[in-house]
């Protein structure tokens, strides 16, 4: 019996010396003495000296205009498949989800078929298959209600997937370019020992 106490005991004091140990390493907690000599007045320069030193970034400008909440319309290959689709009623779009789902469209000269189009989205990514895109056709007979649908992938999902592509590179582009203008600082790889201009 003493010898399972006096076990728990040398247990417990190994255990408190090893916290003790563990705690007493955690030099990256203490707080740093810091000068405001070391930092210039101006936001610019401290913004500049914090890029150069690798001490922060910028993400698309960053957020020099306040807050702007672009959600969806930031999104290239989303307004892409929007704007490629807005010939069509949408039944549902929904962002998050990363879904939009047309309602059934058909043209005057063929009112007895319709098309209904899904797009999903499996990444933020333009590339070729970032999109799963699904048609449906659904015919009906002359002046019944009697309805087949089918799910038609043929020629025009690969239409629509380069579409949607295109307008999506397009808009990368833009955006990317825009970017440039507004962020005053030179981005790109720091090399050792470069001196930027």
């Amino acid at each position: 019996m003493h010898k399972i106490i006096d076990l728990k005991k040398i247990i417990l004091i190994l255990l408190s010396i090893l916290i003790l140990l563990s705690q007493s390493a955690c030099e990256a907690l203490k707080p740093k003495k810091v000068s405001a000599k070391d930092f210039p007045p101006d936001p610019r320069k401290r913004v500049e000296k914090n890029i150069n030193e690798g001490k922060g970034f910028r993400v698309m400008g960053g957020g020099s205009k306040g807050t702007n909440y672009e959600f969806a319309s930031a999104n290239p290959l989303w307004r892409a498949t929007l704007d490629t689709l807005d010939f069509m009623p949408l039944a549902s779009a929904n962002y998050s989800g990363g879904i939009v789902i047309t309602d059934w469209y058909s043209e005057n000269n063929s009112p007895n078929e319709s098309v209904k189009i899904s797009v999903r989205f499996l990444t933020n990514e333009i590339r070729s298959d970032a999109l799963d895109i699904n048609v449906y056709l659904k015919k009906c007979s002359e002046g019944s209600s009697n309805c087949s649908i089918s799910k038609n992938n043929n020629d025009l999902v690969a239409d629509l997937n380069l579409s949607i592509l295109k307008k999506a590179t397009k808009y990368q582009k833009q955006i990317i370019d825009k970017n440039k203008k507004e962020n005053p600082y030179i981005i790109g790889d720091p090399k050792q020992g470069d001196s930027r201009e």
